[in-house]
């Protein structure tokens, strides 16, 4: 185990370097589809409830190896199909793309509840003071939803950094990636296979710790 460290400690260390950073980014892009689409499930607007509902179905509803096919392979293939060229896609290209697909439909749901739980009281009495519907939303009501979200972001963090290792099908060179080109060089299963799931671990002990001090904090400001 110490050799396989000392020989690829750092190999396995940069990956997952490589996981956090297209983790991030699937949850910087999820989040701008998630307040996009969580916004359009409020507004008094059928057809935009509808699209945001119909984003939100089709992406949960879709399993994320199949999207992550999708995106890598079918879309670059329906682009040069219609309309020519040599278009191709970067496994991060691909990876962010298909994370933050993922990641914004449940961000969606997590910022449409997070604004439904605000009394909307708060939104008649910002109306009343003769501030339009989205400056009262964006100076009212989104800046108290977001305290009740954010330990729920933390959480769909976790989740979109644990659905990374899914994108080593398409070839990104995330932790788990690495680790079977670890494997195929060593035969080393049992002990590559735990050093990644110790260190997938240690990072979502972190994270996890982290979102439960938001919470208490935030539980000690409703006090």
């Amino acid at each position: 185990m110490n050799q396989l460290l000392s020989t690829y400690g750092q190999l396995l260390a940069t990956a997952m370097g490589q996981t956090l950073l297209l983790a991030l980014c699937g949850l910087f892009f999820g989040c701008i589809l998630g307040v996009i689409f969580g916004l359009s499930s409020v507004v008094d607007n059928k057809f935009s409830k509808a699209v945001s509902a119909i984003y939100v179905n089709v992406i949960r509803g879709v399993p994320m190896i199949v999207l992550a096919f999708f995106v890598f392979y079918g879309v670059p293939y329906g682009i040069r199909t219609f309309f020519g060229g040599k278009f191709v896609l970067s496994s991060l290209q691909a990876g962010t793309i298909c994370l933050a697909l993922n990641c914004g439909a449940y961000m969606s749901e997590i910022i449409r509840a997070g604004i439904q739980s605000i009394d909307p009281g708060q939104m008649e009495a910002a109306r009343s003071l003769g501030l339009s519907y989205w400056r009262s939303m964006f100076r009212v009501v989104l800046p108290q939803a977001i305290k009740n979200m954010i330990p729920s972001i933390v959480n769909q963090f976790i989740i979109t950094l644990k659905d990374t290792s899914i994108l080593s099908v398409i070839g990104f060179p995330e932790l788990v990636n690495k680790a079977q080109n670890v494997i195929a060089i060593t035969f080393k299963s049992f002990e590559i296979w735990a050093i990644v799931a110790v260190m997938y671990l240690v990072v979502i002990l972190i994270l996890q710790q982290i979102a439960n001090a938001l919470e208490r904090s935030l539980n000690r400001g409703r006090k």
